[in-house]
């Protein structure tokens, strides 16, 4: 994946000069639980309007099976959202998790529950990251076509770090419950 520099974004601060590099950021958004809908569309907002933080691209909206969900969990929809920005990964990944929790998301009990709101970097510029807060690339988005899929929408020609072009991992991955909603869409404002 290219580093897309935005017109928008200064990259030195104004007050120390310091440089800020500008980093190409895939987020992945997702729902199964409320409504679906205006929480990815909330997900959307929160993150347009965060400083530094400039959406370039939204995706088509997915309804996706869940995989590796707990019996009973309803179809997920998912999006793909594009960004540029000078803000630090960690600092990225708190404001995901600040948006999830304003959509009550919880935590704990069954991995990959069912939640309002799903909220997960995929990548971040060049940045690699194994911690257990924040894990980048994403370790298993490359093996999902509920992610590869929006986000091959938008960037046909991406490649995934490490991993290579989502084109080639889009065909390996099970597509199976992954279906377009073309009457269901999400605006940039």
């Amino acid at each position: 994946m290219t580093e897309t520099p935005n017109p928008n974004i200064v990259d030195a601060d104004s007050l120390t000069g310091e440089m800020h590099p500008i980093r190409r950021v895939v987020v992945a958004l997702g729902s199964n639980l409320g409504e679906r809908l205006s929480s990815l569309q909330g997900a959307v907002d929160a993150l347009a309007d965060t400083p530094d933080f400039y959406v370039t691209g939204v995706s088509p909206v997915y309804e996706t099976e869940p995989v590796d969900s707990p019996d009973g969990a309803g179809p997920y929809l998912n999006a793909v959202l594009l960004a540029d920005t000078t803000l630090p990964a960690a600092r990225l990944m708190e404001r995901a998790l600040a948006i999830e929790d304003a959509y009550e998301r919880e935590r704990g009990g069954d991995r990959n529950a069912p939640r309002t709101l799903d909220i997960d970097l995929i990548v971040v510029g060049d940045r690699r990251s194994n911690e257990d807060f924040l894990r980048l690339p994403h370790p298993r988005a490359h093996e999902r076509a509920f992610v590869l899929q929006p986000w091959h929408d938008l960037e046909p020609d991406a490649v995934f770090p490490d991993r290579g072009p989502i084109a080639d991992l889009l065909l390996a991955a099970d597509s199976t419950g992954v279906k377009r909603r073309d009457d269901l869409s999400l605006e940039v404002e």
